[in-house]
């Protein structure tokens, strides 16, 4: 065995002595990950340093090294020796701080060779500068002024997560951070699926009573899609677009985003390709697209990130698309993902400047899909905006276990689209339906002429997905939500009773065309007993309403309904989410009442 070596070197007249490690030693090939994460031996035959985050318990074959001893600088002298060095035991050492995080509050003292030192001081929580989209809950609208109602389908699931963050907290999420229909498709539905590509949906409708509003009903509208063996889904062309500034550098925000990534690269098969940029203060190429096979040194990539800097979005933006681009297949699913807490602070941030380009480049066949991280300045407004114009889909990450939801086998239903551009329309009964209100969608609601023009964009399905709407209905002769109008006539219900409630609609294009599909849907009937996938929506969906406020639910129906009529709906449950549902539930009952605006 050698000896240790002894290295010393001067700096300011002050002797420093470093003891040399034992000399680096091979690295097996099953050693080069541990704990799922790459070795720093593994990653230097790719330029990349030690994993940035050895607090997330990474693991070397051998000793790490030691620091390399300091480079003898000349004397720093005028303003500039103010600006980035730091004075320790009465020598001026000189660092680049410019990526290097800003404590929120930092003390001066003394140390005890009278030398001055800057050390962080206690923590300081900043006020929240969270957004979200202000959006209305929909009104209740009569049947003889506006029968049909326009939508494009989300299969976005930022809401839930989120939420679930805040009760998780003991707090109360804002209005706006509560979207009805993200949170009820954040689940999987056990619904009968189409079984040919050609249809890539299979309709499904329900009339129940509602449990929430006596003498009224609602219409459950359901649409699963079509799950694409292993053997037709395209090549994936990914591009990673990783927020690395200052305000990602927290446990929750870029840590978490890291141990994701990996999570989607686990999923690569031989005929994929990933590439891996970079935004701060610039845009970076940390990698550009490689093969699927290569894990190990995207890995190493991934590994290598850490926060610091401003937020240049907008460029990160650019240098994302140039690499899907270099990399882009028509027989290829070209996404770039998007890693972010959501704030711009530097080139274009305007929601509307950035969705617009987003769009133009979805019209290349490059669409894009926003995760989010982390609390305090989460800016959902701005995600929620990208996500839609880039025809992808809005997560928001709050723990590790929601990470494997997204990025394990369930990422295959958002990567490998079996539709695009897919719409709903339902036109009411005017002899059965009296008013009618549509349960969320707020921020994806389209005019009656949108359905059927093929150039107005709408969301995007991918395979297996299943997606589902709910009406609050009140049939003619029931209940009026709505004040009386002096010339309006009031008839008794005419028309067969057990004829349509509704007519459903729904285009779509196939992946890649330009002309959509119709497919129609006829709504009969009454379900006495409606079965469990339809209570558990329903239960979802009153949570969320309760959540915001909502006027349309009678005084007596509250956080017990929601549990019962949960609890009862639970079915198989092979990863606890229902019943995780039930139990934020009661979280949400011990806050109190919710405050009227």
């Amino acid at each position: 065995m050698k000896p240790n070596r002894i290295a010393a070197v001067v700096v300011s007249g002050s002797l420093i002595l470093s003891l040399s490690g034992p000399p680096a030693v091979a690295v097996p090939a099953q050693d080069r990950v541990v704990d799922g994460e790459p070795t720093a031996a593994a990653c230097a035959p790719f330029g990349f340093g030690p994993p940035s985050r050895p607090d997330r318990g990474y693991v070397t074959s051998a000793p790490p090294p030691p620091p390399p001893p300091p480079v003898p600088r000349p004397p720093v002298v005028g303003e500039a020796a103010a600006a980035d060095e730091i004075v320790v035991s009465g020598s001026r050492i000189r660092g680049n701080t410019a990526n290097a995080p800003t404590p929120l509050v930092q003390v001066e003292r003394q140390n005890y060779s009278g030398s001055s030192m800057v050390t962080p001081g206690p923590a300081v929580t900043p006020p929240s500068t969270e957004r979200y989209p202000d959006a209305t809950p929909n009104p209740v609208k009569r049947v003889a002024d506006e029968p049909v109602s326009t939508f494009s389908i989300d299969v976005d699931t930022a809401s839930y997560s989120n939420v679930r963050r805040f009760l998780r907290d003991g707090q109360r999420p804002p209005r706006d951070a509560v979207r009805v229909e993200e949170m009820v498709n954040y689940f999987d539905y056990d619904l009968t699926g189409p079984t040919s590509p050609e249809e890539p949906f299979a309709v499904t409708t329900a009339v129940i009573d509602s449990p929430w509003s006596p003498g009224r009903k609602l219409m459950h509208v359901a649409l699963k899609g079509y799950e694409l063996p292993a053997g037709q889904r395209l090549p994936l062309n990914l591009t990673f677009m990783v927020d690395v500034s200052g305000s990602m550098q927290n446990p929750d925000k870029l840590g978490l985003a890291q141990r994701s990534m990996n999570l989607i690269i686990d999923r690569l098969r031989p005929q994929d390709s990933l590439a891996v940029t970079t935004y701060a203060s610039g845009a970076r190429i940390l990698v550009g697209p490689t093969p699927g096979t290569e894990k190990l040194k995207l890995r190493c990539a991934v590994a290598s990130l850490s926060a610091g800097g401003s937020t240049a979005g907008a460029a990160g933006m650019v240098n994302a698309y140039e690499q899907a681009e270099a990399a882009f297949g028509e027989g290829k699913v070209n996404r770039i993902l998007m890693f972010t807490d959501g704030d711009f602070n530097v080139g274009v941030t305007e929601d509307k400047r950035l969705e617009d380009y987003v769009a133009e480049k979805r019209e290349t066949g490059i669409y894009l899909s926003v995760y989010g991280f982390g609390r305090g300045n989460y800016q959902d407004a701005r995600m929620q905006a990208i996500a839609q114009a880039g025809n992808g889909t809005a997560a928001y990450v709050d723990d590790l276990d929601e990470a494997r939801r997204l990025f394990g086998p369930a990422f295959d239903r958002g990567a490998f689209p079996i539709a695009d551009d897919v719409k709903i329309q339902v036109e009411f009964n005017p002899a059965r339906v009296s008013e009618y209100r549509l349960i969320g969608y707020e921020t994806r609601l389209l005019s009656e002429a949108d359905f059927s023009n093929d150039r107005i964009d709408a969301g995007e399905v991918g395979s297996g997905t299943t997606v589902v709407a709910l009406y609050e209905i009140t049939p003619v002769g029931g209940p009026s939500q709505l004040p009386d109008r002096r010339y309006e006539q009031t008839t008794a219900p005419t028309g067969d009773p057990s004829g349509e409630w509704a007519f459903v609609q729904v285009r779509f294009k196939p992946p890649g065309a330009d002309t959509s599909q119709l497919m129609q849907h006829p709504v009969t009937g009454q379900h006495a007993r409606p079965g469990t996938e339809v209570r558990w929506a329903v239960a979802v969906a009153g949570a969320a309403q309760l959540l915001r406020g909502d006027p349309w639910l009678a005084d007596e129906y509250g956080w017990d309904d929601v549990i019962a009529l949960a609890q009862g709906a639970r079915g198989d449950d092979p990863w606890g989410q229902r019943a995780e549902f039930v139990n934020l539930a009661r979280s949400a009952s011990e806050l109190g009442p919710i405050r009227q605006p």
